[in-house]
């Protein structure tokens, strides 16, 4: 039985108990008549209860027997009452209490409580920052998980929603996934509702569908948690300029929704709570200590605990891999950003194709394994239309000549375990590079030489 289902059944017995005494009550100050209504409603309210109990736990449960005998025991006091026998209102009051007592007895001894939970990825690419609750879940006896991908929307220049894209098909195959169309939220109100998108509608380039919205889910769970999908590097909470740095993370509406934030650290969940006390003062510390979790990001223990030769590398990059020899040239992550593009425009443009004639050239000793971020597509159409032609011409090219590898997969643990060092553009990749204990560089894109 779900929690929430089990709750209900105690509040069901709580609402039979005050009815028991106001029945004894009503038959000893001679209103018959309003005992009686009080026993009808004591039989409705005893079949709504075994209408719950058989639908969480099966016509077989052993507590349906005892809600039967509780309806018989109500049929024969009515009758009592009805007919004006002179029944004890003591011992009426006492029957009835003891045969809820007999039902409340096997509801705590012999229904387990289960619990529901949900978690709303939209990118599959951003799983991992929930990837190790879930499994945590679903390896627990008494809980029920649901990985249930949602849509999401680029976005146009005037912020209306356009292209809608949906992942679930590029999950894991161990990751059992629920269509959003097949999940009654408003039916099965879960337990726990997980998210890793706190933006709402306040995302200039995409959207999740409007329906999970964190301000939205919240009508349909009692505890929703957020848990970021990138790593950010550690602030000095005490500096206020590095904690003006993570404010624009921490004031969204994920965070001011969420029932819980889990953060990666104890000094990033001291970054938090002073930054949202800037917003919204002083008065609110209580409610941002109460909140804030600083208890470590899934993403960390996905990569920590990832092993190289579990991977899977599709056989055209092995041969972009390895050296005639056999062995493997050193593998580097080349990341490139949004927000460098929209800050350097065509200079990132020449940067990029500066460090790719520089990789080709060291093709025999080094591999370039590009991953760019998954929004640039959305984000340059959208804010950069200039550009967008351009950089496709880039990224055509250089998958064209095939020296390099191009990674617009939904992995991007993988470049992380596979590759030697991190080179590229500061982004929240880099602190969790810095995990792994491998060496990370930042490109300059006012720097162009040659090496």
């Amino acid at each position: 039985m779900r929690k929430t289902q089990k709750k209900q059944a105690g509040e069901f017995m709580e609402l039979l108990a005050r009815a028991h005494e106001a029945v004894g009550k009503a038959v000893s100050t001679g209103k018959n008549y309003i005992a009686m209504e009080l026993l009808e409603q004591c039989q409705e309210g005893a079949i709504q209860l075994g209408e719950l109990v058989e639908k969480a736990e099966g016509e077989g449960c052993g507590m349906i027997p005892l809600l039967e005998d509780y309806c018989e025991l109500v049929y024969q006091i009515y009758e009592e009452v009805r007919q004006g026998q002179g029944a004890s209102a003591d011992r009426i009051s006492e029957d009835l209490q003891q045969s809820l007592i007999k039902i409340e007895k096997y509801l705590r001894d012999n229904i387990k409580t289960r619990t529901e939970i949900v978690f709303l990825p939209y990118k599959a690419s951003m799983w991992d920052s929930l990837e190790s609750v879930w499994k945590a879940a679903e390896e627990d006896p008494d809980c029920d998980a649901h990985v249930i991908p949602i849509p999401y929307f680029d976005k146009n220049p005037d912020g209306s929603l356009r292209e809608a894209h949906y992942e679930g098909d590029l999950y894991p195959e161990y990751v059992p996934v629920t269509d959003y169309n097949d999940y009654n939220f408003d039916a099965r109100r879960p337990d726990m509702i997980y998210i890793h998108n706190p933006y709402d509608e306040c995302n200039h380039v995409t959207s999740v569908h409007p329906f999970f919205y964190s301000k939205n889910l919240k009508k349909y769970t009692d505890n929703l948690i957020y848990i970021p999908y990138f790593i950010l590097a550690e602030p000095d909470p005490e500096n206020e300029e590095s904690v003006e740095g993570v404010k624009n993370f921490c004031t969204v509406p994920g965070v001011f929704y969420a029932d819980k934030v889990v953060v990666q650290s104890e000094v990033m969940r001291q970054a938090y709570i002073k930054a949202l006390i800037s917003e919204t003062g002083e008065e609110s510390r209580s409610i941002w200590e109460k909140k804030i979790f600083g208890i470590g990001s899934p993403k960390i223990d996905k990569v920590l605990n990832t092993k190289k030769e579990e991977l899977k590398i599709p056989e055209e990059w092995l041969q972009i891999i390895k050296k005639p020899d056999g062995s493997w040239k050193k593998i580097i992550f080349y990341n490139t950003s949004v927000a460098a593009l929209l800050k350097y425009e065509e200079k990132m443009l020449e940067k990029m194709e500066h460090v790719f004639g520089v990789f080709k050239g060291n093709q025999e000793k080094m591999t370039l394994w590009w991953r760019p971020h998954p929004l640039i597509k959305a984000t340059i159409e959208s804010m950069r239309p200039q550009l967008w032609q351009k950089y496709q011409k880039i990224v055509k090219r250089y998958k064209a000549e095939g020296w390099g590898i191009y990674d617009d997969s939904a992995d991007m643990d993988r470049a992380v375990v596979i590759s030697d060092a991190y080179y590229g553009d500061p982004s929240s990749i880099v602190p969790l590079y810095g995990e792994t204990g491998k060496l990370a560089m930042i490109q300059n894109v006012d720097i162009i030489c040659d090496t």
